[in-house]
């Protein structure tokens, strides 16, 4: 498989407007004209593993392409100036209506998340969260439904994004 530089598409520099906007490296272009050199750092994203004393995981069924109707955890991409904590309480409020306070970093990974045509590179971080048996879930904004679904009846191939799928076969693993 042949990978595309991530800057593939932006063919004129940012700054002055040249086309001379030529790979530097794996990472980067550079402005032959300016000596303007812009990074394809990764994105921050998150994700909720969001867990009840029943030993039910509540996951949402997307809204929207891509994966439109398929299974997904509560989450998206941190916005500027946010922590990813910041990010991942008001995604997970955006999308079942529920407020978090306490929540536990799990594990990050990398990934290429497919938006209008261009692979944008994210680091996806992964959180762990406890609510009560009560607690009132509402799908809204990219959510077109919240479910809770025991446990042992989770199935990774079920959720439509790969980089979901992985963290919810990890978070199964670390659960024995």
């Amino acid at each position: 498989m042949v990978k595309e530089h991530p800057l593939e598409k932006f063919a004129y520099c940012p700054i002055c407007g040249s086309k001379h906007f030529v790979i530097n490296n794996f990472k980067s272009k550079r402005c032959e004209d300016c000596g303007f050199v812009y990074y394809a750092n990764p994105c921050a994203a998150t994700a909720a593993l969001i867990v009840n004393d029943r030993e039910e995981l509540l996951v949402v069924r997307r809204a929207k392409e891509p994966a439109k109707g398929t299974l997904d955890l509560p989450g998206g991409f941190v916005d500027m100036y946010e922590t990813a904590e910041e990010g991942m309480r008001r995604e997970i409020k955006e999308e079942t209506g529920l407020d978090i306070d306490n929540m536990e970093y799990l594990y990050s990974s990398p990934n290429v998340y497919m938006y209008s045509g261009l692979g944008v590179h994210t680091i996806d971080m992964d959180f762990l969260v406890h609510v009560s048996n009560d607690c009132k879930v509402q799908a809204a904004d990219d959510a077109a439904d919240c479910l809770w679904i025991p446990i042992k009846d989770i199935h990774p191939e079920e959720f439509g994004l790969l980089s979901i799928r992985h963290a919810v076969e990890r978070f199964l693993a670390l659960r024995g």
